[in-house]
């Protein structure tokens, strides 16, 4: 593996055993988003929120949602810039992987999350959702789009 647990998504397919899902995580200053894979690795729905308290209790929690849905690996939006560059929040996502390394042997692909909470938000708004439950699930919509755009290609493979 490379740097922690980063893995290429083919990797990760070679990873899969029947019935075992992928988590797809949002990563904000706030919040955590995360979608659930079904065990056949087609389908992404949004999940959960974590409200970002401290970083020991958000992954803890993180991790005990793996364990009870039997996840194998998490692929995790990579924010570039829409230029392919990396600014503080690529660096923020590449500390929180570096971070949790040691606490989860979890495999970790990084996916390009350019206009994934473009993407949820319209999907909202044309589902005619309130502003303030539209607020309350962008960040776990975003991430099953993330996550979506990772089976998609995993298909491919």
């Amino acid at each position: 593996m490379a740097s922690g647990n980063i893995i290429d998504i083919a990797e990760l397919k070679s990873l899969h055993q029947a019935g075992a899902r992928l988590f797809g995580l949002d990563l904000g200053s706030k919040t955590i988003g995360i979608a659930v894979s079904d065990g056949l690795l087609t389908i992404a729905s949004a999940f959960h929120t974590i409200r970002r308290v401290k970083f020991g209790k958000d992954v803890a929690e993180l991790l005990k949602l793996a364990g009870e849905n039997r996840v194998f690996g998490l692929v995790i939006g990579l924010p570039l810039n829409m230029d392919g560059s990396e600014g503080p929040r690529v660096q923020a996502t590449r500390a929180f992987v570096r971070n949790l390394a040691p606490l989860s042997a979890l495999p970790v692909v990084l996916w390009d999350e350019r206009l994934s909470t473009v993407a949820a938000e319209r999907a909202m708004l044309e589902a005619d959702l309130s502003r303030r439950k539209r607020a309350e699930k962008i960040d776990a919509a975003a991430a099953a789009f993330i996550l979506q755009g990772a089976l998609d290609r995993l298909r491919q493979l």
